[in-house]
């Protein structure tokens, strides 16, 4: 009885420890990778690539140095809040814009420029008056909370995960039906809210990267902090219960978080798609971890998948960019049609 009790401890502990050293692999991987794509996001330009950073060191410092940071804590704040949404509800396929943050932002866009042009504001170029877009960062933040808020608000809290979803759907229904109206009646507004709606890292400053940071270490220890009940609710809800957790306000409190963390992204880059749902589910397929390392690899992930795109968007048809929304878009979709046709194909079989 004591060689199989202690037989049980030392697997249990080999296993500990191959998780961790999975983990730490990951970790490894990917900090050189965002180191890589660092350098590539200094080097890409409108005129190609080059590395003749002496010589031009006051515009990379400018430019593309805040763009390449920004794009790296967008995308880990992506990643992040798809770690949080697909714990909260224990599905691998949540994403960070299921509760109305993408559509409230989109409607206080679409608003912020309706009201401009009502009052002769030059909106057609979303980058040319910083006091503009100033304006439309903040108003879009406040649109991703409203959004999330007012899902809260329907759902009575967030004690119900289903309930909680269902309120996010009308939500988002409502306040996009609402903005297409607002874009039938202001056609300027929809020229405007292009560049937002399609994402992009190209706005991106010192003035983006500083609340991008904040918001990044302000939710990731945070979250990290209740890991342990994200790893009780893979056991069920009612085994969390038993545990002692106070669950419908430590629930609440993880979906504000996940309104903090993709608010401010959204504030920044506009709608990314994908990133939120994809890092985590990449992480989850490479190592078997428990949210405590899933938190901090999902948004180092996630900032890897942003900044690959920021890299490629300014490069496959230099001067020209992409829009980096585009390209996720394009890619995510194109893996989660992958995984779709290996799971059809593993289950005929």
């Amino acid at each position: 009885m004591t060689q199989s009790k202690n037989e049980s401890i030392n697997q249990s502990i080999n296993q500990s420890m191959r998780q961790s050293f999975g983990a730490l692999h990951l970790a490894v991987w990917l900090g050189v990778a965002a180191l890589l794509l660092g350098v590539g996001g200094l080097a890409a330009g409108s005129e190609g690539w080059s590395f003749a950073f002496v010589q031009d060191w006051w515009f990379i410092s400018m430019i593309r140095a805040p763009r390449t940071l920004g794009a790296f804590l967008a995308g880990g704040l992506l990643g992040l809040a798809g770690a949080i949404a697909q714990g909260v509800f224990r599905n691998p396929l949540a994403d960070p814009y299921l509760l109305g943050s993408a559509s409230g932002a989109t409607f206080a866009i679409v608003l912020t420029l309706s009201a401009g042009s009502a009052l002769g504001l030059p909106i057609g170029m979303l980058g040319t008056d910083w006091f503009l877009r100033l304006g439309l960062v903040g108003a879009a933040f406040v649109g991703a909370l409203g959004g999330i808020s007012l899902t809260l608000l329907l759902a009575r809290g967030a004690r119900q995960p289903t309930v909680l979803l269902l309120g996010g759907v009308v939500v988002g229904v409502l306040l996009g039906a609402v903005s297409n109206l607002l874009m039938l009646v202001s056609p300027e507004a929809l020229r405007g809210a292009q560049i937002f709606l399609l994402g992009t890292t190209g706005f991106l400053g010192w003035n983006s990267v500083w609340p991008l940071l904040a918001s990044l270490v302000l939710c990731l220890p945070l979250a990290a902090r209740f890991a342990r009940v994200l790893d009780a609710l893979v056991l069920g809800e009612e085994t969390a219960i038993t545990l002692g957790i106070r669950l419908p306000a430590v629930r609440l409190l993880l979906v504000l978080l996940l309104a903090l963390a993709t608010g401010t992204a959204v504030a920044e880059t506009g709608l990314i798609a994908f990133v939120g749902l994809v890092a985590p589910h990449l992480v989850r397929r490479t190592v078997i971890v428990t949210h405590g390392a899933l938190l901090l690899l999902s948004a180092l992930a996630g900032g890897v998948l942003l900044l690959a795109a920021d890299v490629v968007a300014r490069s496959v048809l230099a001067p020209q960019e992409l829009p980096v929304g585009v390209l996720t878009a394009v890619f995510g979709g194109m893996y989660l049609l992958i995984l779709l046709h290996r799971r059809s194909g593993r289950e005929a079989i």
